[in-house]
């Protein structure tokens, strides 16, 4: 979470760090309308935060204009939640809402919220030249290193002034040339087209009608099939 990574404890946020929040705001314009995975320790300072146990970010409204995640890298199993869920969310909320929106993710390109919330959906990402980026601990300075390398992904329509902004920190890729294209088919598996609309709240159990729709196509439906549709790979002829 912007602040609400938990390690190990309960009582342990792992926060932002101070150089990239300045940043953000500074792409912002000065602030952040939406922080959707805060908590008490958090240094974003959002126009609307929601916290744990309160509000749920993956249940909560993402319309607004500019919005700033870092979610919890790890597995909530009391929710049933991932990452995935929250890169979700950032795709749709840029999609629905026109919201300009920033993400700090652990760099894993090989992955199925990458290959479907990333490429093709979002315009640029940073990798950060950070060897170990030093996370915020309940706040303070002093935490140790991410054990993974990070990304600062943009989903978004100010290409030149992500660049300008980010690009000191590391370097920049243009992923605008891969918006609405098909990636990945010659893959072993194939291309994986996400059913984005199903998967509006990036959460299961958000709503009752989606819960509803869910089940009903659960029974007439493979379980393999039930979040993705999968394209095999054209044959060589």
């Amino acid at each position: 979470m912007t602040a609400g990574r938990q390690i190990n404890t309960l009582s342990q946020e792992w926060g932002t760090p101070g150089k990239y929040v300045n940043a953000v705001l500074d792409f912002f314009g000065g602030h952040i309308d939406l922080d959707p995975c805060s908590n008490d320790y958090s240094i974003v300072q959002a126009n609307t935060e929601y916290k744990l146990p309160g509000n749920d970010g993956l249940r909560e409204s993402w319309n607004f204009p500019t919005i700033y995640v870092n979610p919890p890298y790890g597995i909530d199993k009391e929710r049933g939640t991932s990452i995935k869920n929250w890169l979700c969310k950032c795709a749709m909320a840029h999609k629905r809402y026109k919201s300009e929106v920033l993400a700090l993710v652990p760099v894993a390109t090989n992955t199925g919220h990458w290959k479907n919330y990333v490429f093709g959906k979002a315009a640029a990402v940073c990798f950060l030249y950070d060897t170990r980026l030093k996370f915020l601990v309940n706040g303070q300075n002093g935490g140790k290193g991410a054990p993974m390398s990070c990304a600062m992904i943009y989903w978004g329509k100010n290409f030149d002034r992500f660049f300008s902004v980010f690009s000191k920190f590391g370097a920049v890729i243009d992923l605008r040339n891969l918006t609405g294209k098909k990636i990945g088919e010659c893959s072993e598996n194939g291309q994986m087209d996400l059913i984005m609309e199903e998967e509006s709240s990036g959460q299961q159990g958000a709503s009752p009608d989606l819960d509803t729709k869910r089940g009903a196509f659960k029974k007439q439906t493979p379980t393999s099939f039930i979040h993705y549709v999968t394209r095999p790979s054209p044959r060589k002829r």
